[in-house]
């Protein structure tokens, strides 16, 4: 990938977290309207299969961030 640009990695790191921010509060709203309780709503987002997938490849992309800008 020596050819991705810091700014490609920004703006993919912006979209992802608009898009986990968005999901997270479907997820939310969908569990309130259950009338969950607020535990098992949290609980709910940790465990959240893509929710999770979502987290770790922003953190793979912001490590790839620091790499490239420390170089």
């Amino acid at each position: 990938m020596s050819d991705t640009k810091p700014q490609d990695i920004k703006d993919s790191i912006s979209e992802l977290s608009d898009y986990r921010q968005r999901l997270a509060k479907e997820v939310i709203t969908m569990a309130q309207k259950l009338k969950m309780p607020p535990k098992q709503i949290d609980a709910i987002i940790k465990d959240h299969a893509e929710l999770t997938q979502i987290s770790k490849v922003l953190s793979q992309l912001k490590n790839q961030l620091k790499k490239l800008t420390i170089d």
